[in-house]
């Protein structure tokens, strides 16, 4: 049993010494590279990232300036999908606070409106409103009407420089200029 073990140990060894299996043989370039382990693997990582890149650009089919302009289009569509909608949002918000506002508005005007009617319930507010809208007076009552004088005195000739307006209609205030007359 023990022999078994050395045997199978020393075909392994021997196997990487004759070269036997292709893991064990190395070209010769990475053979004088040993001491630049760090070196090949910074390698390894940049072709492993150009690579990716690379793949990526093989998968769209484009290069990277036109990937960007594709993205900027995808940026504007969107932009553009998105103004409408919020434009009609905004519009129709500022129309509902006009129609509050206004609604507020009637609102008051109806309890105004309401207030009244219960005034003119009372008989004696009618006869009050009678008496001062339509003057009415009861038998036996002598009505007094007093005017005040007028701020302005109307002109009783017309200044120097204007003229008459003559009245009539406007075909006839045509011809007498024209005409001199």
């Amino acid at each position: 049993m023990a022999d078994r073990g050395r045997t199978t140990r020393n075909r392994r060894a021997g196997a990487s010494r004759t070269g036997g299996s292709a893991r064990a043989r190395r070209p010769e370039a990475a053979r004088r590279r040993t001491g630049d382990a760090e070196t090949t693997r910074d390698r390894l990582r940049r072709g492993l990232a150009a690579k990716r890149a690379s793949g990526a650009a093989k998968v769209l089919g484009m290069s990277t300036t036109r990937r960007a302009a594709v993205v900027a289009i995808v940026v504007c569509a969107l932009a553009f999908t998105i103004a409408v909608p919020l434009r009609t949002y905004l519009s129709q918000r500022t129309e509902v606070r006009e129609q509050q506002a206004q609604q507020a508005q009637l609102q008051q005007e109806v309890a105004q409106l309401q207030g009244r009617k219960a005034e003119l319930s009372d008989p004696a507010q009618i006869e009050a409103e009678a008496r001062r809208r339509l003057r009415y007076v009861k038998p036996g009552e002598t009505p007094y009407i007093v005017q005040l004088p007028e701020d302005k005195a109307p002109d009783a000739a017309p200044q120097q420089g204007q003229q008459q307006v003559a009245g009539g209609s406007w075909y006839e205030n045509l011809w007498n200029q024209v005409s001199g007359g």
